[in-house]
């Protein structure tokens, strides 16, 4: 696989990020390469979402980030963010897998990670590293940090759409496999 290459997924909410990211961890892990990092899952009760999770792709540790029932002055629509606990959580995941993994999996730099300073850090060490990154983009955010990474010219940015979402993880897989 190619060394330091870094691949960002963006689409609209709902577009199948996290999906299509899960899909490509699954062909790279058939091949044998250790992966590492965060992913990012809504908590359903019934048919509603509640909040949401991160875990330790690693370590399969997981947090809650954000949630209907946390009492939180940052808040993203009704769902109070744990700034520490996200804080603290991203950082050292997305730290082992830099040091310990082969590909470095970054779901989601979205609207409630952003609101982390210390989530914004340790995304943009990563991105120093030379280590191959996979990361998924919320799509409508103007943050410091996406401006960064949508300017990075290091980092080759894929949409998902509902037209190409079935054939884009073996488009990534072969880009990483070639080093674009």
């Amino acid at each position: 696989m190619a060394g330091g290459i870094k691949v960002g997924i963006t689409g609209l909410p709902g577009s199948g990020r996290t999906e299509l990211l899960l899909t490509l961890v699954g062909m790279l892990e058939a091949e044998g390469v250790k992966m590492g990092g965060v992913v990012t899952y809504p908590i359903v009760e019934g048919d509603k979402v509640t909040g949401f999770k991160m875990q330790d792709y690693m370590t399969k540790e997981e947090a809650v980030i954000a949630g209907m029932k946390i009492s939180s002055r940052v808040r993203i629509d009704e769902f109070g963010v744990d700034l520490d606990t996200l804080g603290v959580f991203s950082v050292n995941a997305i730290k082992r897998a830099v040091f310990n993994a082969e590909f470095v999996i970054i779901d989601e730099i979205g609207r409630i990670q952003l609101k982390s300073e210390y989530f914004n850090k340790a995304v943009s060490n990563a991105l120093k590293s030379r280590k191959p990154i996979i990361m998924t983009i919320y799509k409508k955010s103007r943050s410091s940090l996406l401006q960064e990474i949508r300017r990075r010219d290091d980092i080759r940015m894929l949409e998902v759409t509902p037209v190409n979402k079935g054939i884009l993880p073996f488009k990534i897989f072969k880009l990483l496999k070639e080093g674009i």
